[in-house]
């Protein structure tokens, strides 16, 4: 088993893309030099092989020497180079998000789309958190499928999960509103499910925290309320997003937010998520 600490996440993280260097193609939408210079930076670290994927005349006008796949249609041409092989490892980048994502669901034969976030706070504690996405997480299946999905994925980290559930009050609120006697009864549901399967868990109520002093994985109540604690952290609180990986066995695909415009992080991350024995001999 691994450490229950995050604490040294990014290190393990960086560390394993060194190793990897994987083919990492990323999106690229209305290129800015920011966002040019931030792959560039990843590659230059050596923490992948970069593939700026999008209009080749507008990269071109910024300046930039990595590879260029040019395509008007980068949402498309990303999961097509992941479902090829040709690269290890896609990062949305500035490609449209629902664009990107219902392609990739097709070519992917996935039914649903599972992504998990990995922030870090403003004082530099990385953790993970499910759901993301606002149409994710609104099932109760749904969220013990993530967290099982989750501390898989994890685990790919050498590290432990512990799982922290939030919910909508504290347990001192029941009867006060129903959607949140609700969430209170599906958190303590889930610990309770999830224990069973030997993963460490607690439900922290609403009180986000405490939870985050001791888990590393945080599952909000649904992906509306995902969504907003990791807009608040990242674009107003002085945290950090990293990314959210697509809980997939075969494929790596990173999302990011186009908000932001710095990708060398995400780079990294999806070249660390590579396992190299999924990767092909392509590895230059």
């Amino acid at each position: 088993m691994g450490s229950k600490s995050t604490e040294n996440l990014l290190s393990l993280i960086e560390k394993r893309a060194l190793q990897n260097k994987a083919r990492v193609a990323i999106g690229v939408r209305n290129p800015t030099p920011k966002m040019l210079k931030s792959a560039r930076d990843a590659h230059e670290a050596g923490y992948a092989h970069v593939l700026l994927v999008g209009n080749k005349k507008e990269i071109e006008e910024i300046g930039t020497d990595l590879e260029i796949i040019g395509t008007n249609d980068p949402e498309r041409t990303i999961g097509d180079l992941l479902k090829s092989r040709y690269v290890d490892a896609a990062v949305r980048g500035t490609a449209g998000a629902s664009q990107t994502l219902a392609h990739l669901k097709k070519i992917l034969n996935q039914e649903s789309l599972h992504r998990i976030a990995l922030l870090q706070t403003n004082e530099g504690k990385p953790f993970f958190i499910a759901p993301v996405g606002i149409d994710e997480g609104n099932e109760l299946a749904d969220k013990i499928g993530f967290i099982k999905l989750g501390v898989e994925y994890i685990r790919r980290f050498n590290i432990e999960p512990v799982v922290g559930i939030l919910s909508g009050g504290r347990l001192g609120d029941l009867g006060r509103n129903p959607r949140v006697d609700q969430t209170l009864a599906e958190g303590d549901f889930i610990v309770n499910r999830i224990r069973e399967q030997g993963i460490d868990a607690k439900h922290y109520t609403i009180l986000i925290e405490d939870a985050i002093k001791e888990a590393n994985f945080i599952l909000a109540p649904d992906g509306i309320s995902g969504n907003l604690i990791f807009r608040t952290l990242v674009f107003l609180g002085g945290g950090d997003g990293l990314g959210a990986p697509i809980l997939m066995d075969d494929y790596v695909f990173v999302d990011t937010s186009r908000v932001g415009g710095h990708y060398t992080k995400a780079i990294m991350l999806a070249s660390a998520l590579v396992r190299k024995y999924d990767t092909q001999a392509t590895n230059g």
